[in-house]
C-alpha cells in the first residue's frame, strides 16, 4: 500500500489551457508549502505518472501551474491530480 503521508492531492487547480508543450492550471487555494511539488512527478488517481510539474508562476497566492505530459499519455485535465513529496 501506498504511504499516504508523502501525497499531496492537487485539488486545488482549475484548467486554463494547453499551451505549445504544457497544461496551464491555476491555483484557487496556495500556500508556499505547496512550492515542493515544483519539479515533481504529477499521477492520476490510480497512481500512473501522467507527467511533471515544470513551472509555477505568476501571482504569489494564485499562481499558475504549468505541467509537462508525458508523450502518449491521454490527458483529461478534469481527472484528480497527486503529487508524491518528501
Amino acid at each position: 500500500m501506498k504511504n499516504r503521508e508523502n501525497w499531496v492531492k492537487l485539488n486545488f487547480f482549475y484548467y486554463i489551457g494547453k499551451s505549445k508543450k504544457h497544461q496551464i492550471f491555476r491555483a484557487k487555494k496556495w500556500n508556499k508549502s505547496l512550492e515542493k511539488i515544483l519539479k515533481k512527478p504529477i499521477f492520476n488517481e490510480k497512481y500512473e505518472i501522467q507527467g511533471k510539474v515544470k513551472d509555477i508562476f505568476g501571482p504569489i497566492n494564485s499562481p499558475f501551474i504549468s505541467i509537462k505530459i508525458l508523450p502518449n499519455i491521454e490527458f483529461n485535465p478534469h481527472d484528480k491530480f497527486f503529487a508524491k513529496i518528501h
